[in-house]
């Protein structure tokens, strides 16, 4: 751990004041940003980053302690102090701050060296801390957590949340300090909505401590108690003042997202007692060119064994042979470099994650009905060197955690999301249960992969590559049980030397006259249905809708009449990718229709929904007759 002397503590007494003139310089040559709240977090942050275990000279190193800073709109402050403390170069920071061409954007990003989590939307960051520091568990890893928080944003669900994940796995390892100032754009947050924080996370089992948040030294040792106490996770309630140290500033919520003029920043500077170079900056940032930044993709290897797969040749349904890849892939890399864990909600029977939950725990963490908090402590987690499954429903796993999952994207996480009971398959549950947005959805969250599998031995093959390559992918897939697809003479299409190939089409079927285009818990119906017109039906098994390939669909597609046929929403999904996907590569079919769900449906056995809408073998086939006739 380390230690602090009187000459340390003048030293970053100093550096906090020359932080607070970077603040006001990168904000006004900007002209944009929020610099009260970062002067009221600074001393936070420059306590934080100086006393974490963290080495500027080499700032990914596996074992340091992870920083997240969860109101990210306070990253003037957070950059100043890496720039102060040899992180990056303060005369960047200053002049490329919120510029398209620089990396220090408005809002923190992961990549920078010192942070770890990407925010912007509060009550994010403390689930993020929750998921670094199961990894450092799941490991066997001694860093520690720290995570910044303002105090507006303790009234959002989603930190409970957190809170309570974090004592039940006895996260000692990890430290929240709140910013505490009493203001946020509306007001005083006692007013805007009370909190009372310190009895909430009291309440949730954690360890509160209240400091001055200015005073450096209390800052310090209370992050010392905090990492000392190995049994409980840690709060400390830092009290601070908007804007503070600048007399004009303080207390004044005008100034949290408002950068001062000209004569305001001469003035603050003078009080300061720090130069106004702010030319030398604005002519800096006017040569900067015009052109974005280039990304950061941090990655880590995936390092794991993949077991042979499981051939099914009875009735089953998708998410048992998921189970069952999982709980193979968990018992082979028991022991591995990057260990693989499954991440539940409560419903681990039903997406069959209750093979990991009896065989392998310690592999198997049950967040209960907290979907929210779920997904983003499982995108941190698969940030941090663990392959981590989130299985749940379609409506909660896609719909619910929409923006939990866009984060995850913006963070280029290791997520395999894992949906089950999408669309009607589901039944009887009715409208509020029927996930139907499982491919319209994830294709905003840019980045993330979406794999509808046909049958359980092609979800099978899916799930073992999707743990073996790095990246987010969503799998969806519904409740029923279906019988393996075959191909034209009977024998298993998926199985024996089959080997799943991310954004191949699957030819299950050539015919003549139609070419059916189809995908997930419908597929085997679609088969059935061609098997009836045998030798004039084409079936098109596009199980990765997100990336199409244009051979086969120019071959199958081109001057032909196309069917589209998917137990999905009928405004966005794989129909709407189709026709954008023709017209952009010139693939002029004859005809272009559709069976998809247009409204939302009602109550009832799978089988009796999908004969309602169309989509069961029979109706499939009627509607192909019509269009060969």
């Amino acid at each position: 751990m380390k230690t602090f002397n009187k000459h340390d503590i003048k030293k970053l007494k100093q550096i906090a004041r020359l932080c607070r003139g970077d603040i006001l310089k990168m904000t006004y040559v900007a002209n944009s940003g929020h610099p009260g709240g970062s002067m009221s977090s600074l001393e936070i942050f420059l306590s934080v980053f100086s006393f974490a275990n963290l080495n500027p000279d080499n700032p990914y190193d596996p074992l340091r302690d992870r920083v997240v800073v969860s109101h990210g709109h306070t990253s003037p402050g957070v950059y100043s102090v890496l720039g102060r403390l040899g992180f990056v170069d303060i005369d960047q920071v200053i002049a490329g701050f919120r510029h398209h061409s620089s990396i220090f954007e408005g809002h923190v990003t992961r990549g920078i060296p010192g942070v770890e989590w990407t925010t912007g939307n509060l009550g994010q960051g403390l689930s993020a801390g929750v998921g670094f520091a199961l990894a450092a568990k799941m490991k066997e890893q001694d860093y520690h957590i720290f995570v910044a928080m303002s105090d507006a944003e303790q009234a959002k669900g989603q930190v409970a949340e957190a809170r309570r994940v974090a004592k039940k796995y006895g996260l000692s390892n990890l430290t929240v300090v709140i910013d505490y100032n009493d203001a946020q754009i509306s007001g005083r947050a006692r007013d805007v909505m009370p909190v009372n924080i310190r009895k909430n996370y009291e309440a949730d089992g954690w360890r509160v401590l209240e400091v001055d948040g200015h005073d450096i030294e209390q800052l310090l040792h209370a992050l010392s108690q905090a990492v000392e106490d190995k049994v409980n996770p840690v709060a400390i309630l830092a009290h601070t003042i908007m804007g503070k140290g600048v007399s004009f500033m303080e207390n004044d919520v005008s100034y949290h997202g408002k950068p001062l003029d000209k004569e305001q920043l001469e003035k603050a500077l003078n009080e300061l007692g720090i130069d106004n170079d702010v030319e030398k900056y604005m002519k800096m940032r006017a040569q900067l060119g015009n052109q974005k930044h280039e990304p950061f993709h941090l990655e880590y290897p995936v390092k794991i064994k993949v077991p042979a797969g499981r051939t099914y040749t009875t009735k089953t349904d998708n998410r048992s042979a998921f189970g069952n890849a999982l709980l193979d892939l968990v018992k082979e890399n028991r022991n591995s470099e990057t260990p693989v864990v499954a991440v539940d909600c409560d419903l681990a029977t039903s997406v069959k994650l209750d093979g990991v939950q009896k065989y392998v725990p310690e592999r198997f963490l049950e967040l209960g009905v907290q979907e929210h908090n779920a997904a983003a402590v499982a995108g941190a987690l698969s940030a941090d060197g663990v392959v981590t499954f989130f299985a749940d429903f379609g409506v909660f796993g896609v719909s619910e955690t929409y923006n939990q999952h866009r984060l995850n994207a913006i963070n280029h996480t290791n997520l395999k999301v894992i949906v089950t009971h999408c669309g009607l398959n589901v039944g009887e549950d009715g409208k509020t249960h029927h996930g139907l947005d499982y491919i319209s959805a994830p294709a905003n969250w840019l980045g993330y992969k979406v794999i509808v599998p046909a049958d359980p031995n092609q979800t099978d093959r899916v799930i073992r590559y999707i743990a073996s390559v790095y990246g987010n992918y969503l799998v969806a897939m519904g409740r029923a049980k279906m019988m393996p697809i075959v191909d034209e003479n009977g024998k298993l299409f998926f199985a024996d030397n089959y080997r799943f190939e991310y954004g191949k089409i699957d030819i299950l079927r050539k015919g003549t006259d139609v070419t059916v285009v189809t995908c997930g818990s419908v597929v085997p119906n679609v088969v059935e249905a061609a098997d009836k017109l045998r030798g004039k039906v084409s079936v098109l098994n596009v199980s990765c809708p997100l990336d199409l390939d244009e051979h086969v669909l120019r071959e199958y597609g081109h001057g032909k009449k196309i069917l589209v046929v998917e137990d999905h929403v009928a405004t966005l999904g794989l129909t709407s990718l189709l026709a954008k996907f023709f017209l952009q590569k010139g693939i002029i079919p004859s005809s272009f229709e559709q069976i998809a769900i247009q409204e939302h449906a009602v109550s009832g056995s799978y089988e009796a929904l999908y004969e309602i809408y169309g989509l069961s073998s029979t109706k499939i086939a009627e509607k192909l007759g019509q269009m060969i006739s």
